[in-house]
């Protein structure tokens, strides 16, 4: 897992966005709240931002340099492949 404490070298932001009350966006949920105070720690500068929106599908948003994002749907995926798809995410575009 160290490349949580990497992050901050390829990514200039980190959007996580899921429904608040929607069953596909429970394990999101659960990512977030079991990852995010590790997360935010290891990269203290680097923006997370979190966004709930009802209906919308669980989804997480990378953006690099230049404008240049990646997006990746969380919907059925458990917690540990929501970290790879982030791990994946953080090696760049």
């Amino acid at each position: 897992m160290a490349w949580r404490g990497q992050l901050s070298r390829n990514l200039k932001e980190l959007r996580i966005l899921f429904s608040p009350a929607s069953s596909s966006s429970s394990t999101t949920r659960a990512f977030i709240e079991n990852n995010y105070k590790d997360l935010k720690t290891k990269n203290p500068k680097l923006p997370i931002l979190i966004r709930e929106a009802s209906g919308i599908e669980p989804q997480l948003w990378a953006r690099y340099d230049f404008g240049v994002e990646r997006g990746i749907r969380l919907e059925g995926l458990n917690e540990e492949q929501i970290s790879k798809a982030l791990e994946d995410l953080a090696k760049g575009p």
